[in-house]
Parts: C-alpha cells; structure tokens; sequence
C-alpha cells in the first residue's frame, strides 16, 4: 500500500470525519479513540445515517461502540422517554453494554440508561420506569414483562438493537423477540449485530429490518496477536495433569478454560482449587447474584482462573485477558475462534492453548480448514515447572449500597485514598451494581482497607462490608 493509500484510510476510519456532536468526539479523544475498529468503520456511517444495519462481528470487535454512538447522537435528552432500546441475551453482557453506553454518554448531560433484566427484583425497576429512561438496556424476558405490565412504554422508540441475536435465539428468545418488535413503532432503526449467520439470522433479520446495510467482519484472528497451541493427549485421563502441566509453564495472570458442560466447570475449579489455585466456575446453574461476583473478581483480578462454558461466557468481556485453555474441543469450528478470540484484544497478545485427543482429530482439521493455517502442535514433555505464583494480586471487598443509594466510584475512592490515606495506584477496579458495590483492592492492603471500611463511612453513612473468597 501506498502512503497515499495508507493515509486515505486512516482519515476514513477516524472518528472525526464522523459528524458525530462535539460532546462525543471530546469524549471519544479523552477515551484515546481515535481510530475506528473494523466493524465501526464499516457501520457507525450507516447507523449514523439512520439505517438498518446487520453486522457479523466477533466479540471485542467494538461493535458496542458503534450502536451505542448511534444511540446518542440521535438522542434527544430533553425529552425523557425511551428512545433507544438494546437487547442483549445475558444480564452479564447488558450490564457491559450499559457500562459502555453510560463512558461513552459522560459528556452529555442528565443521560439515563437503565437496565432491565431477570434475576433482579423487579419492583425497584418499576419505580426507575416512573421517573423516565432515554435508553433501556435489557433481557427479552424481562423487557417482554415491562410492556405487558405496561410498566415500560416504547411509543417513542427511535433505535432497536438486538446484540448478539444468534444467542438470544439459542437461548429460546425467538417469541420473546417477536412479541416486543409488534410493540415498537414500525418507523424505526433497527440494529443487529451477531457473531454468526445461520439461517435462522437472515429469517429474523427479514422480519425485523428494512432493506440493511450487510455488513461481515472477518472472525479469524492473526498469529501476531494470539500464539494458538495444540497438545495431542493419549486419552480423556491426562486431561487435568495436562492442565496444570500448561498453568505451571506459562503462568498466564488471568485464564478461561472452556468446558463442553455445566457440571465439568465446577468439577475442573475445584481440582484446580485443591491443587493451590484461585479458580471460580462460570455456569448457569449458579444463583444470578453468584454468578454477578464470579464476574467481577475474574475481571479485577482478585479471581486468576475461570472455567466456563460457552453459554455462560458469553457476553464476558476480560479487556486483558492473557490466556484461554480449551479443556474440552468444541466440535463448532466458529466457536473455537470465538472462544480464542477473548485473548489478545486491543493491542495485546494472547496465548490459546487447546487439549485433544486422536480421536477428535477431525475436529483439529475443521479448524484448520476454518481458520484456513495448519495446527500448529505443543509437546507436554518439553513444558518446564517454574516457580508457583498462583497468588492473585488483587482481593475483591464487597459493600452494601449501590446505584440504588447514588453511591458512586469517586465516592469509594475518595474515601479510601483521600479520608483513609490508602495509595491510589493500589485501588483497582470499581464495580457499581444496583444494590451493591465492589471495590478491588492489592492483597498487601486488603485487611487494612476491610477494616477501615468497617468503621468508616461513605457519603457519610455506615456501610456494611465483606470480602469475597
């Protein structure tokens, strides 16, 4: 490519050739966006435009980014009903997406974005309705409820997004979907965003759209960012000495293994667990609020290992994730390359590591064939025992008291650094849930800081504490 070339293409994939409000685009540049992914450049102008759009994007391409700016450039704050509406098949991945959406909206005045999901007691969620929402993130179950108990109203809906549409219809959201589409107005945008393109997607999007914009990212990932390894095991047995063979030898800070089953993943955390590791399971047997903690200390490093399935990691999104292990081979080509996908975003490399045996040799050959490179394969007797470092560097403290009480992250870290004296740079991340909040905090100081916030205050009130372990 020419400089010429070279240079045309970063002006066009920059966000400021977007006529984007100037609030977003400062906002954007004190985020350090400048350039746009893939998937932004290719349907942020269209979104922008007011079109329907169906994208085919991996996760951590930033599609969220490029509704979510759709969402609020046509926002019109003044006017306090619901304008936007975003559909996301686990509360897990609507409380990222309302996360992303609130970062992105912080210049932009008095923007409120709700979240409306299962799992969560639903009568606070009919007083938030009453004082009005610009934008409504949700579960289809729970969204369906609202509007049949005409708690929530979509009268004046301009944008409908469905993110991640082909998990939303393997969960059994199919109805659920169609239900809430006869209550939106028929003048409408309508966003879908998947990480496949089965069939059932095309059918949906015939439903639910008008003429879109198709747009597909490629879902393979370079060698550059992800050095992907096979280890070829004599059976089903050496499986979990396999496994800490890899732990011991590449000592990744933050892993997910990915299990076929619900009930491997609590079976291979508690071996891990007995064997000195911090290793939590990820499965949808767990209870909603179990599930909202594992999340949480996985993502502020207080957890170093989670092991999943694939239903329930999705919509996780671990921005500096170093490794993930397939503990089980899937037989799904695109899955396996979603599943290493969730390592080296942003910049970083990632390490994917896989475990199988001859028999699923055909297995190893869709992959090859889908990711169109040959396996590259690992010895395990070549693998060295280093020293353990199993530790975790941060422990997670859990509060009582949340969005529901306007208790906000500056409040927790003003009370810790600049009433409690604590530094700073050992603070790690602030998570903020409806009823609860959660603080990370480097081991050396944790009993300090838990003992602190038993006798100390935020916004001037008593808080109840707990670490979680």
């Amino acid at each position: 490519m020419s400089d010429t070339n070279s240079a045309a293409t970063a002006a066009s994939s920059a966000f400021a050739q977007l006529k984007l409000q100037p609030a977003l685009l400062e906002n954007l540049t004190a985020l350090g966006y400048s350039e746009m992914t893939a998937i932004q450049a290719q349907s942020l102008p269209a979104v922008l435009q007011g079109k329907d759009v169906l994208a085919q994007a991996k996760t951590g391409s930033g599609k969220t980014a490029a509704f979510a700016l759709g969402l609020l450039q046509a926002l019109d704050v003044k006017s306090l009903n619901v304008q936007g509406l975003v559909l996301c098949p686990t509360r897990e991945l609507a409380d990222q997406v309302a996360g992303e959406i609130r970062r992105l909206a912080r210049l932009i005045p008095n923007v409120k974005v709700l979240t409306l999901c299962g799992g969560m007691p639903i009568g606070p969620q009919f007083s938030s309705l009453e004082q009005g929402a610009h934008i409504v993130v949700g579960t289809p179950g729970r969204v369906q409820k609202h509007l049949d108990k005409e708690s929530l109203s979509l009268a004046g809906l301009k944008t409908w997004v469905l993110d991640e549409a082909d998990r939303m219809l393997d969960m059994g959201f199919a109805d659920a979907m169609r239900e809430i589409a006869k209550v939106c107005p028929r003048q409408r945008q309508t966003l879908l965003f998947s990480a496949t393109y089965p069939e059932d997607i095309q059918r949906l999007s015939a439903e639910f759209q008008r003429e879109p914009l198709s747009v597909r990212v490629e879902s393979t990932h370079s060698a550059v960012q992800i050095e992907q390894r096979f280890f070829e095991l004599p059976n089903q047995e050496a499986k979990f000495p396999a496994l800490l063979k890899l732990l011991q030898h590449y000592q990744p800070r933050s892993t997910v293994i990915f299990c076929n089953m619900k009930h491997q993943t609590q079976q291979v955390a508690d071996a891990l667990s007995a064997q000195g590791y911090s290793a939590l399971a990820l499965n949808g047997d767990l209870e909603q609020r179990e599930r909202d903690q594992v999340v949480v200390r996985f993502a502020n490093q207080s957890c170093a290992i989670l092991v999943a399935t694939d239903v329930a990691a999705r919509g996780l999104d671990i921005k500096e994730l170093q490794a993930v292990v397939n503990y089980d081979l899937t037989p799904d080509p695109e899955i396996h390359v979603h599943r290493i996908g969730r390592t080296g975003r942003a910049g970083q490399t990632g390490l994917a590591l896989t475990l199988t045996t001859a028999s699923q040799a055909n297995r190893v050959v869709m992959i090859e064939d889908y990711q169109q490179s040959r396996a590259v394969w690992g010895n395990l007797d070549e693998l060295k025992k280093n020293p353990d470092n199993m530790k975790p560097e941060m422990v997670t403290l859990c509060l009582d008291g949340g969005r529901k009480s306007k208790v906000r992250p500056g409040d927790i870290l003003g009370a810790l650094t600049k009433e409690a004296g604590f530094n700073g740079q050992q603070i790690g991340k602030i998570n903020i849930a409806e009823l609860h909040a959660y603080v990370a905090v480097h081991h050396s100081i944790a009993n300090k800081v838990y003992g602190y916030l038993q006798d100390g205050k935020i916004k001037g009130r008593k808080v109840r504490v707990r670490k979680l372990v």
